[in-house]
């Protein structure tokens, strides 16, 4: 209904929520799709990390409702980000087709290892 409507921008809540990977893809190449075809403007909200760094031009981390870190994802997607925001340690590697910014994640018990 949102893209029907035919607005300059769209706000979309963790639009990918309960899908599967392969779905996830679909929805955020149509959004990625929507923006450089169309110039729409997309506000999202996604916790899926990698996603985020795969298909967003801008980054907001935010916790306990203040904005943590911002920029572009090459600039924001970092380790410290990761331990302020969630509290978790990752290795933050360059996707090898994209050249985007993708975490490993470990678990809390692991971050200090």
């Amino acid at each position: 209904m949102a893209i029907a409507q035919d607005t300059e921008i769209l706000f979309l809540d963790e639009p990918t929520s309960f899908l599967d990977v392969s779905h996830q893809m679909d929805i955020l190449s149509l959004v990625r799709h929507l923006n450089d075809a169309y110039g729409k403007t997309i506000i999202m909200v996604i916790h899926e990390l990698n996603m985020a760094g795969r298909y967003a031009d801008h980054l907001i981390a935010m916790r306990a409702g203040e904005i943590r870190a911002e920029g572009a994802p090459e600039e924001t997607f970092t380790r410290e980000m990761l331990r302020e925001v969630f509290g978790i340690d990752a290795e933050i590697l360059p996707d090898p087709r994209t050249g985007r910014p993708t975490c490993i994640p470990y678990r809390k018990e692991q971050a200090h290892a």
